[in-house]
């Protein structure tokens, strides 16, 4: 009687445990008022004018991007505007082999100002024959709901707040070293 006490009380704890745990992950993403979309906005204060910003933003899309004429759907110098529409991958773990689940297809608009940038992610959506917006992943009441899908927007988040952060690291104005003559 006591030893089964004793695993009851363990169980519960250990159950209480995991789902504090869950709790403490729960990602919140950033869904716009307006449209209900999920939508990662923010504004930069970065030292240089719009054309110098600009640049460093053609400089980090050539580099990050392995096919960047492919990506980029705009490059405005003059009303300091790049928009580019690309995708990342969703990945299943089966048997310890790592496959692709999805294709998450985005937009990002980068937006110059002097002293300041602007980038919004958007437009993100299931790659498949008809439009699927990924918010639909949100919906646990959809007949089409999968517990997977939280892990799909895990990723998904993960992915993106990476790609803002290689962004912002680009943007960083460049380091000029002085050589000391001797």
């Amino acid at each position: 009687m006591n030893k089964l006490f004793c695993v009851t009380i363990l169980f519960l704890i250990g159950f209480g445990l995991n789902s504090i745990k869950a709790q403490e992950e729960k990602i919140t993403y950033p869904v716009d008022k307006d449209t209900q979309l999920i939508s990662y906005q923010e504004v930069i204060q970065q030292p240089g004018t719009a054309d110098e910003l600009y640049i460093r933003a053609i400089e980090w899309l050539n580099s990050y991007y392995k096919n960047p004429a492919d990506v980029c759907r705009v490059r405005n110098r003059e009303s300091g505007v790049i928009e580019i529409g690309h995708r990342f991958e969703i990945h299943n773990e089966v048997d310890g082999a790592r496959l692709i689940a999805e294709i998450v297809r985005y937009n990002l608009k980068l937006e110059f100002k002097p002293g300041r940038y602007r980038y919004t992610i958007s437009d993100l959506e299931r790659k498949q024959a008809s439009r699927y917006p990924v918010e639909r992943w949100l919906d646990k009441s959809d007949p089409t709901y999968s517990p997977k899908f939280e892990d799909y927007l895990r990723q998904m988040d993960g992915q993106i707040k990476e790609l803002i952060a290689s962004l912002k690291e680009g943007m960083q104005p460049p380091v000029i070293k002085v050589e000391e003559k001797w």
